[in-house]
């Protein structure tokens, strides 16, 4: 299995090998491209030299925000989102022991537990969570139960609605599209 999220295979290949990476990948989700959403885990662990939860939970904050601006941003909203992803970090380091695949094995949980789990987490509400459900249960193994009813409508099979679609360039076109009508009825009031 391997993502291709970005366009960019080293940093597929990180959200691929580092379920940290995917998670905060999934965090700067906002207001941002996917790509360059997904990408920026692999600008942090440059910049950073590390994407361990517990060095960047405790790095200094004014630092971390500033190697979220360096040029190219990792996000266009540098410091905000440099402190959501120290709170994530802080969260997966406290309550999952540093590990972030650990949200979604630990206990062999069924679908609607790690939506619970996600939802508990900085910056992951109901929508990003049923997302980052329909994620791994597409993409990246999970087989929990219940995994699809649980992230619905994200989960449903052949559905082209997010980033849990992604799997060539032709499906990232099909998701944007996609994207694109429901902002389009979301602005005529059809949503």
């Amino acid at each position: 299995m391997t993502l291709h999220i970005t366009g960019d295979d080293a940093a597929d290949q990180l959200l691929t090998d580092d379920p940290l990476a995917l998670l905060i990948g999934m965090l700067l989700d906002q207001q941002v491209a996917m790509e360059t959403a997904f990408a920026g885990p692999l600008k942090i662990a440059e910049r950073a030299g590390t994407l361990d939860a517990s060095a960047l939970a405790s790095f200094d904050a004014e630092a971390f925000g500033e190697l979220f601006k360096a040029t190219p941003a990792v996000h266009r909203f540098p410091g905000s989102m440099a402190a959501r992803v120290q709170a994530l970090c802080a969260a997966i380091e406290q309550q999952w022991g540093g590990n972030a695949a650990e949200l979604w094995q630990r206990d062999s949980p069924s679908g609607p537990e790690v939506l619970k789990r996600l939802k508990q987490l900085p910056g992951f509400g109901e929508q990003k969570a049923k997302i980052f459900l329909a994620l791994l249960g597409k993409q990246y193994g999970f087989t929990g139960d219940g995994w699809r009813e649980a992230s619905a409508p994200y989960g449903e099979d052949g559905s082209h609605r997010s980033v849990a679609d992604i799997v060539s360039p032709e499906s990232l076109t099909r998701v944007r599209e996609h994207k694109r009508a429901v902002k389009a009825a979301a602005k005529n009031g059809d949503a």
